[in-house]
């Protein structure tokens, strides 16, 4: 008994009377240019701040509320972060809402916000972009849908979304949320596209040529976009410039990471762009930073496959989806 107080004493002395322990961390940061000491401080750590999930995806920073929200893909629930609480269950069901069970990957992907604050998630389960009807601090599994078909088809598994300034959203549409993925017999569409909605409702394709769209940002001036490739095949980042009614033109190779998909676990995958105009891209063996100029600056290196990040602080915060876990890394302070 006295070993064990004298324990616990040790241990508040230690981190504080009213500090917690500091987290784990993993990974290690490379540096590639060295512009990447004016986007990460350098010997920053890279901490797991959750853990013991199945598929972590579609982070996204709530300011108002101070947590950060997540996607479990395979059991169909979003939970949340805080520094306070830790983790918790935010919602449940998060992606598919039908009464027949299933398997694979049927719950939210990606997560974010419309400008009246209100969450958006793309729903593998059900096919679709929808909005949560209840408020952000309330929430209910109960949606309203957004986009659900093209030409009267139902889209494969809306997977990654990003709003433009007009209220436009923009998402990819691969198939790793149908069970049987590419070759399953409820897939409608031949193809994986890229789409945007408008605030009406209308939906329009913008390309069917990348074989698995997944990511997807725009650059700070709008005028670009940036889509991830998850092929094996073909493991690269794209970008579009933005033409008359929106057409994409000028298709080019942002970056080919086909010799690293070769040696590291990952393909590209979600990302998002500061304001600054650095890119934080998941792929292989990690998090791919991309200076404002489109140099490869750096890589947060993990040794799980990364899903996503979300810029929280001012883009002084780095949350990442790898695996099982959620990472965090604190960036360059740049105020």
């Amino acid at each position: 008994m006295h070993k064990m107080i004298f324990s616990v004493l040790t241990a508040a002395l230690a981190f504080g009377c009213n500090e917690p322990p500091p987290f784990k961390t993993i990974g290690a940061i490379q540096q590639m240019d060295p512009s990447l000491e004016e986007i990460i401080t350098p010997g920053a750590k890279v901490e797991i701040i959750a853990e013991g999930f199945d598929w972590t995806e579609g982070p996204l920073w709530v300011e108002s509320e101070k947590m950060l929200l997540f996607s479990d893909i395979p059991p169909n629930k979003i939970f949340k972060w805080t520094e306070a609480k830790g983790t918790e269950l935010y919602l449940m069901p998060s992606g598919y809402t039908g009464a027949t069970p299933r398997t694979g990957e049927p719950g939210s992907n990606g997560l974010l916000l419309n400008k009246d604050g209100k969450l958006v998630m793309c729903q593998h389960g059900d096919r679709r972009i929808a909005m949560m009807a209840a408020p952000l601090d309330a929430p209910k599994p109960a949606f309203v849908p957004l986009a659900y078909n093209y030409q009267g088809k139902k889209f494969n598994s809306p997977n990654d979304a990003v709003y433009r300034s007009n209220g436009d959203l923009f998402f990819t549409d691969p198939a790793y949320g149908l069970e049987k993925t590419m070759e399953d017999p409820a897939k409608e569409i031949p193809f994986q596209g890229v789409y945007k909605v408008n605030s009406k409702g209308e939906v329009s394709l913008l390309t069917d040529s990348i074989t698995r769209p997944n990511g997807i940002a725009f650059s700070n001036n709008e005028k670009t976009l940036i889509v991830a490739n998850s092929d094996p095949q073909k493991p690269v980042w794209y970008m579009f410039d933005i033409g008359v009614n929106d057409s994409l033109y000028n298709e080019r190779l942002m970056y080919d990471a086909t010799d690293a998909s070769k040696k590291e676990k990952g393909l590209p995958d979600g990302l998002k762009v500061d304001k600054r105009g650095n890119v934080f891209a998941t792929g292989p063996g990690g998090v791919w930073i991309f200076n404002k100029e489109g140099k490869l600056a750096g890589k947060i290196s993990v040794p799980e496959a990364c899903s996503n990040v979300a810029l929280a602080d001012d883009d002084k915060t780095l949350y990442i989806t790898a695996d099982m876990y959620v990472l965090r890394i604190r960036m360059k302070n740049k105020s």
